[in-house]
């Protein structure tokens, strides 16, 4: 077995493969106070649910964005499992260009998209990850990564309007009925939902422009499902493209733990 580790800013996104085929996924609260031991636990717990046991797994590959996280977990790998692993960061294979102006600064999780979108799908691609900060990413049609745009997330731009503006409510954000709200709270979703949604649907047409070709566009990430089906451009909704981008990264770095390798 390979588990996959995705770690945003408020989210690790968890995966756990057999045979080629993804077996299950949680999401569990990033927390850089967490110990090593209490990570475990989850996972032990997690596995337990499904009725495995940590020492099935022979390869883990991880992801991360918050490096404050990143000792505990490591720690938790060393303490909990008998596991090759193997962290995404420069000096791993990727099988793509980076024609960025340095490769290095580029964060793992846009890289592990662009991957996992290139395996799967046609280039010229468009990737809209809807997370903690909204990232756009564009391929080229020669399967080469060229850059992206990287905006707040729907859940950062609430947040910060809220603590900013002391006699704006605090709301629940969800599909309104109509853009031209008639009170204070319905004005606020409309400018929220339907502005978050405009602003990746002017980008998705800028990235297009800039390609000079019609590409698909692949939405996926946290807050997909809220948002990814009420945009036109975007072709194809893959909620699990970025643990599929890990698996495909340990597969090609030789990790051993599945039958397909």
């Amino acid at each position: 077995m390979i588990l996959t580790l995705d770690v945003g800013n408020s989210n690790i996104f968890i995966g756990l493969y057999s045979d080629g085929q993804l077996l299950n996924d949680w999401r569990i609260a990033t927390d850089k106070d967490k110990t090593s031991d209490e990570y475990g636990v989850i996972l032990m717990n997690l596995f337990a649910s499904l009725g495995f046991n940590l020492e099935e797994v022979e390869s883990i590959i991880i992801s991360s964005v918050v490096p404050t996280v990143m000792g505990s977990l490591k720690e938790m790998t060393d303490e909990y499992f008998e596991a090759n692993l193997l962290t995404v960061g420069p000096g791993i294979k990727t099988g793509i260009n980076i024609r960025t102006d340095n490769p290095r600064e580029v964060g793992s999780d846009r890289i592990v998209n662009a991957i996992a979108a290139k395996s799967k799908y046609s280039p010229p691609l468009i990737i809209v990850d809807f997370g903690t900060a909204t990232t756009i990413c564009a391929v080229s049609a020669d399967g080469s990564y060229l850059g992206g745009a990287i905006a707040p997330g729907i859940e950062i731009s609430t947040e910060a309007l809220f603590n900013k503006a002391d006699k704006l409510p605090k709301i629940e954000v969800n599909k309104p009925s109509k853009a031209i709200g008639k009170n204070t709270e319905d004005s606020l979703k409309s400018g929220i939902y339907f502005g978050f949604i405009g602003q990746v649907e002017g980008l998705i047409r800028r990235f297009e422009e800039e390609l000079g070709v019609d590409a698909m566009v692949i939405g996926t990430g946290g807050f997909v499902k809220e948002i990814g089906y009420e945009i036109a451009e975007i072709d194809v909704i893959d909620e699990f493209l970025t643990l599929d981008g890990l698996f495909h990264l340990a597969k090609i770095n030789g990790l051993t733990g599945d039958d397909n390798d």
